[in-house]
């Protein structure tokens, strides 16, 4: 089969690949129009989040049988052209959840002593040590939304720190505790008002678009941490800046955003903001462990040897 990888990964992805008898062609940072004008010659086509694979490109597939997101996240196909069309759309869930649930920590105990101003006033000659007294994370509680790969790593990191973890997710709406431990409630209420550190781990759905706006955030623990390392749209950015000015938060940590790149910077400017250009996935590890995992799923697809991790059917 002939395949094309349009956005840059480990070289162990082509390897596999070409090893197993498969054509691999690698065009990273292509235009739609110059996509759209050889995606025609293809079995196979592997992204990561920078390819848009619309409802347009993929007309012109007329060969495609499979799309392969190297990660999680698949808002970047259009899954509902591509069933249209009989082309499986698979992803790698937990290839990169480690590395996600790493930065959440990071990001967490960033906020809570201030990590970021104390750096940057230190940067421009300033000595302010009494500025930055912090707070430690042990024995304060994290509120986790969504109950997935990455907050099943996130609490098993945050309750060896000495944190108590509860978890609300709105698919499951249960109180019941995992195999784990992890506390599930069925009380998003609870949650947002007994938690010192909010971390938001949801996926993206027309029911968890601005799943935090202000309603939320007034029912929010005063002086509160936020930290969303999902999806842009599932926090409203507007509400957040209101919650900040409002003193109901006393910072957030953003990896993601509803714009990306972003054009309105009015929320990154704020003092109390932590922010990264999306990079929750982006360590050595986690890039080598999805572009291993969609190369073998292709493999074990084309060989017949059955379809792994699909999301769209």
């Amino acid at each position: 089969m002939r395949i094309l990888i349009s956005d840059k990964l480990s070289p162990k992805c082509a390897e596999i690949l070409r090893s197993a008898g498969h054509e691999v062609d690698e065009k990273t940072g292509l235009s739609p129009e110059t996509l759209k004008g050889i995606i025609g010659k293809y079995h196979g086509l592997i992204v990561r989040s920078a390819t848009k694979v619309t409802a347009d490109l993929l007309a012109a597939a007329d060969k495609l049988k499979v799309i392969g997101r190297a990660g999680t996240g698949v808002d970047n196909v259009d899954l509902a052209a591509a069933g249209a069309r009989n082309i499986v759309v698979m992803n790698t869930p937990g290839g990169n959840s480690n590395a996600v649930a790493e930065l959440a920590l990071c990001q967490m105990l960033a906020l809570g002593r201030d990590l970021y101003r104390a750096v940057h006033s230190l940067k421009e000659k300033r000595w302010e040590k009494k500025h930055f007294e912090g707070s430690e994370i042990t024995g304060k509680t994290l509120g986790i939304l969504g109950y997935g790969r990455v907050s099943r790593l996130l609490a098993g990191k945050c309750r060896a720190l000495g944190m108590t973890v509860l978890c609300y997710d709105p698919k499951i709406a249960k109180t019941l505790c995992d195999s784990d431990g992890l506390e599930i409630t069925d009380s998003l209420e609870m949650v947002l008002g007994k938690s010192d550190y909010l971390s938001v781990h949801l996926s993206k759905r027309k029911d968890t678009v601005n799943f935090l706006a202000r309603p939320q955030f007034e029912q929010m623990k005063r002086g509160a941490f936020l930290v969303n390392l999902s999806r842009g749209g599932i926090v409203s950015e507007a509400d957040l800046l209101w919650a900040l000015e409002a003193g109901i938060i006393a910072g957030a940590a953003l990896d993601v955003f509803v714009k990306e790149p972003p054009e309105d910077f009015s929320l990154i400017e704020h003092p109390q903001i932590i922010c990264t250009p999306h990079i929750g996935a982006a360590s050595a590890e986690s890039q080598e462990n999805v572009a291993v995992l969609i190369a073998e799923q292709f493999v074990d697809m084309f060989a017949g040897r059955g379809i792994h991790n699909q999301v769209n059917g």
